[in-house]
């Protein structure tokens, strides 16, 4: 094959000159499409092309295609992904409200209290899992920088601790007061850490949200000093806790399974030492001296079975909405378990109970709405991100990591929802 050179001239006069080169023969476009090597200056290839010389008549059309086929892709990515994220949703609720039911045939009716030490054979149970899992190639494991899933695993286990001791020792009104808080702390920490800026239109949807739910949940506000100073550290490392399992996913680039399955152990381990007391000091009873019957060890089972359920879509959920969604869908939960108290167990229900549970789903709803329209504004600007806040400013993550290719994840634990 030969490169013709040709001279021509542009529309002033002033001569240049491009590379011709012929197709193979056959090609429809063999007589009539050279490939320029040195683009004519403007005009010349108009007066080329009348010539039969002209340009590639085709690129146009290709890159034409090539952008459809792209935003097909990307419009199959983003619908996945939005079932992916409401396939999660739909897992954290049933899994939650499942558990809840088994947890209150087993505290309840069979008289085992320990919720601690049970939630540390939750997370034993989770790891099991995950590590059969792995070995069975269901997942790829991830090296996580060792400090940060350690601290990061001991938040975690601390959290659910301490929201054990704040239910332990407050009013049940109070410790619901503490579970509402722990939306708008979380707010606050990350418009304050993270430069997240949540619209007027979302913080009244949450507004309107926990406004119903306590209604329908708070009843006494009886205060005591211990109460409160363990209520505000279980509302802290909640809520950081949360956070971080957002943040790590995303900057170290970790999956939700990946995350759990690398701080599950630390989080058990913790709870492992310290259930024990805990339970001891909340019930004034010993979980070795305990008599283990065989339903008691069948419930426990099951809801060790259950657990991980519960916290693989803990993770996911984090991981793929936000820690706001994730309250939300708690609150959700709180609704949904009240109800189903009245109608199956025939719990003492009130209108005050109906009116607050009707205001909660109401703000949901409002918050959902706003959520999915801020979120297509900001796909129709170029920037789909699946959270429900405003486009965030990268920042470096709470939990200090060294500068390595890694990554790393957060727990709420079962007993949020016992």
């Amino acid at each position: 094959m030969k490169l013709r050179r040709r001279q021509s001239k542009d529309q002033t006069g002033t001569p240049y000159e491009y590379t011709h080169m012929p197709l193979l023969p056959g090609h429809k476009n063999a007589s009539a499409t050279p490939s320029l090597l040195h683009p004519p200056p403007p005009g010349g290839e108009e007066e080329a092309r009348s010539r039969g010389e002209g340009g590639d008549l085709h690129t146009g059309r290709i890159l034409s295609s090539d952008i459809r086929l792209e935003e097909t892709r990307v419009t199959k990515m983003t619908a996945g992904f939005q079932l992916g994220v409401i396939g999660s949703l739909t897992l954290s609720v049933a899994s939650s409200v499942s558990i809840v039911i088994c947890n209150k045939a087993l505290i309840s009716t069979l008289g085992f209290p320990f919720a601690t030490t049970l939630t540390s054979w939750h997370l034993l149970m989770t790891f099991c899992t995950l590590h059969v899992a792995q070995r069975m190639r269901f997942f790829e494991p991830k090296a996580i920088d060792g400090q940060t899933v350690i601290l990061f695993g001991l938040l975690n286990g601390t959290s659910i601790g301490l929201l054990n001791l704040s239910l332990g020792f407050n009013s049940i009104g109070f410790y619901q007061m503490t579970k509402l808080a722990i939306i708008p702390f979380t707010v606050m920490l990350e418009t304050i850490f993270l430069k997240k800026r949540f619209s007027e239109t979302i913080k009244f949807s949450l507004l309107i949200l926990l406004l119903g739910v306590g209604i329908a949940s708070v009843t006494d506000l009886k205060l005591n000093l211990l109460g409160s100073v363990l209520s505000g550290l279980a509302i802290a490392t909640t809520c950081v806790g949360q956070i971080l399992t957002n943040t790590i996913q995303k900057k170290l680039k970790v999956s939700s399974t990946q995350l759990l399955y690398q701080s599950a152990p630390y989080q058990a381990a913790i709870l492992f030492a310290t259930g024990p007391f805990v339970d001891q000091l909340l019930t004034n009873r010993s979980v070795f001296a305990h008599k283990y019957s065989a339903p008691v060890v069948g419930f426990i089972v099951l809801s060790c079975l259950i657990a991980v359920s519960v916290n693989f879509s803990t993770f996911l959920v984090i991981g793929t909405t936000s820690p706001v969604t994730y309250q939300v869908l708690g609150h959700l939960k709180t609704c949904l378990v009240l109800s189903f108290g009245y109608t199956l167990l025939h719990d003492p229900f009130t209108m005050r109970n109906i009116l607050g549970i009707l205001v909660a789903i109401f703000g949901m709803a409002l918050y959902s709405y706003f959520s999915v329209r801020e979120s297509k504004k900001k796909s129709a600007a170029g920037d789909a991100l699946p959270v429900s806040q405003m486009p965030e400013k990268e920042v470096e993550p709470l939990l200090a990591t060294k500068d390595v290719d890694n990554d790393s994840k957060k727990a709420n634990g079962v007993s949020h929802d016992c």
